[in-house]
């Protein structure tokens, strides 16, 4: 079954209503801003273990920190609902600038208060690229919003695979107090987005047309089911995103390098499983693509954590491919659902993500306090195989009918 074009028009890029051409400098363009936005953002989990050691927390104190970046989450709907009605491209335009330069600037505070006032800030700007962006994707993709999902969220696996070495390099090259010159790829990204999309038509959708009733029938229908899903496996996604780096620090006795190492090589992994995932969802369905995943993802993190140490780099690798490619499948499944209010369902969506992942990394953080690292990754895998009922639930592509 191929995916009908979708006629809703995004917040920034001014296309042709119904146009199923699939714009591949558009889709880069978007991406671009992406991964160095999220480049920056991943600057975090890699740098936990020497926070820990200087500040003197513990695990679930630790983690948390990721916590205050994602509270802004909230504020995702409302701005998914302004994307849907005028323009937000300096939204789009400035936010790697002002993400750049908050995580860049980490190493210069020394208190826990200071770091947690620096991340809230950072998370409104990560926000506010978050919210619109894969609407516009979504738009300029045509009928493969499957591959532009793929497209879209491989640049911000590839940006968390860079992130941590590049972060780590820094501090080995400018000290962790130092790091604060790399801001300036954040600036460099926001000026290309500048050039390119300063005088672009950012037309918001004409009045009458983005029907709030058919969204709440829609979003009944979905997100229930996606809460169930995403609840079940969050608690793994957060274990392997946050505390992978400590977690081979401490358990493994591994250096800082080989630690932010580990974190790229499940991220590596993660890019190659969005590019492909995406867009074999758009042939062979979604929810088939999701119950592959999601049934062989808490498998593999059991090998990883009990097997031999000469499988860890494989079984990273595999690990990397099936926890992390669910995600571009599931936006281009929220799409799929909302043709008229996309950048509205996104927000919603990442705001219901984002909620979920805050407590799942303080589960897995007070987990680790109490019973060790090694058995709150456990944990974590088993109850991941909960969310896989929840796929038999996904409504299908053929009910697109009913919002359009």
């Amino acid at each position: 079954m191929t995916t009908p074009a979708i006629p809703a028009d995004p917040p920034i890029i001014e296309t042709t209503p119904n146009d199923p051409a699939f714009q591949t400098e558009q889709v880069l363009t978007i991406g671009a801003g992406h991964m160095v936005n999220d480049t920056f953002s991943a600057f975090l989990a890699p740098m936990l273990p020497l926070i820990q050691s200087m500040l003197g927390i513990g695990y679930a104190a630790a983690g948390s920190l990721a916590i205050f970046a994602q509270i802004p989450s909230l504020l995702n709907p409302f701005i998914g609902y302004l994307a849907d009605k005028v323009s937000v491209r300096y939204f789009v335009i400035l936010a790697p600038a002002v993400t750049a330069t908050i995580f860049s600037c980490l190493g210069l505070v020394s208190t826990y208060a200071a770091l947690a006032i620096m991340l809230f800030v950072a998370g409104i700007s990560i926000a506010a690229f978050h919210a619109p962006a894969p609407a516009m994707v979504a738009k300029v993709s045509g009928q493969q919003v499957g591959k532009g999902m793929s497209i879209f969220m491989a640049c911000g696996e590839f940006a968390r695979a860079i992130g941590p070495m590049l972060v780590v390099a820094g501090i080995a090259w400018f000290g962790v107090d130092g790091i604060w010159r790399l801001a300036f790829l954040g600036w460099g990204m926001s000026a290309i987005l500048y050039v390119r999309l300063r005088t672009v038509a950012a037309t918001p959708r004409p009045p009458g047309v983005s029907a709030m009733d058919t969204f709440w029938a829609a979003a009944r229908r979905l997100f229930p089911v996606l809460v169930w899903l995403l609840a079940g496996r969050i608690m793994m996604v957060a274990a392997l995103t946050t505390y992978l780096p400590i977690y081979m620090n401490d358990e493994r006795q591994a250096s800082l390098w080989l630690a932010a190492g580990a974190l790229t090589i499940l991220q590596a992994a993660g890019v190659v499983g969005a590019l492909a995932t995406g867009t074999l969802s758009d042939r062979w369905g979604r929810r088939r693509v999701l119950l592959v995943l999601l049934s062989f993802a808490p498998f593999l993190m059991i090998a990883f954590l009990y097997g031999p140490e000469w499988l860890a780099v494989p079984l990273l690798l595999l690990l990397g491919f099936a926890s992390i490619s669910p995600q571009p499948v599931i936006m281009a499944l929220v799409q799929d659902q909302f043709p008229k209010n996309r950048a509205l369902a996104n927000g919603t969506y990442l705001a219901i993500t984002f909620l979920l992942q805050a407590g799942g990394i303080w589960l897995v953080g007070a987990l680790s306090d109490s019973l060790g690292l090694t058995a709150a990754f456990s944990i974590s895998a088993l109850v991941a195989l909960v969310s896989i009922p929840a796929i038999h639930w996904l409504p299908g592509r053929a009910q697109i009918a009913i919002d359009a």
